[in-house]
């Protein structure tokens, strides 16, 4: 009986993740305390891709790290996290310079929310016409917002030119964004602007920085695997044949 009841619960439990995945535009997941994944879904070549973003609740307001993918959630974003913790967002930054990551910069600016991102990516997002953040620095900074410090880190080229990483020391979190591949992906994605032949030493750049994360955030689908770094590796090395 007692075995009956929990595969009924598990059919549910899946289906009720199935349906969330396919028809929700917005999600969000807490990774450890005060710190979230939030995850906005697209349309890529012609299938519904993920694409992860963060948050952090501090005393002095929310820190969001990239924007939504899809366009409809920005407003929808802003609305959970006042629901949900009842405080404004107080920075955002983007970690390189696809719409994927900066689509929402011009319309948090307008939300009076200082936007970021490095000297390198705004100048590409020039060229480019993506959107363009408020304020930019020109090498690795430290953030200081109530109690979370964070760093970012250019590695080095490898998913784009301007590709950067944040580190979040207290929890150990490195957020890649889409410079590190989730253990789900099957290919690297979009490398028209990669560098597929710094990239490997970049990865490593960051394994030497940050050495035992608890966390590995990246760019689009699972985050709980440690592994990813070195699965985005052996997808560079398989690349390579």
């Amino acid at each position: 009986m007692k075995s009956s009841i929990l595969l009924v619960f598990a059919f549910l439990f899946s289906t009720y993740i199935f349906a969330q995945t396919k028809t929700n535009s917005l999600q969000i997941i807490e990774l450890t305390p005060n710190y979230y994944i939030y995850i906005t879904y697209h349309t890529y070549k012609g299938d519904i891709a993920t694409a992860n973003g963060m948050y952090v609740v501090t005393n002095n307001g929310v820190v969001i790290i990239d924007t939504p993918w899809d366009t409809t959630q920005f407003q929808p974003l802003l609305d959970s996290i006042k629901t949900k913790h009842h405080k404004k967002v107080v920075l955002c930054i983007a970690t390189h310079s696809h719409g994927d990551r900066t689509a929402g910069l011009e319309f948090f600016r307008q939300q009076n929310i200082p936007t970021y991102t490095s000297i390198q990516t705004d100048s590409i997002s020039k060229a480019t016409k993506q959107k363009r953040a408020q304020f930019h620095f020109s090498k690795d900074t430290t953030f200081n917002i109530g109690q979370l410090s964070f760093q970012t880190f250019y590695p080095g080229q490898g998913h784009t030119a301007d590709n950067i990483v944040i580190w979040f020391g207290k929890e150990k979190i490195i957020y890649g964004g889409c410079f590190i591949k989730s253990v789900e992906a099957t290919d690297l994605g979009y490398i028209q602007e990669a560098n597929l032949f710094a990239w490997p030493a970049s990865l490593k750049n960051v394994q030497q920085k940050f050495p035992q994360p608890k966390f590995i955030i990246p760019g689009h689908d699972a985050f709980t695997n440690l592994n990813a770094i070195n699965h985005t590796l052996k997808l560079l090395q398989q690349n390579k044949k």
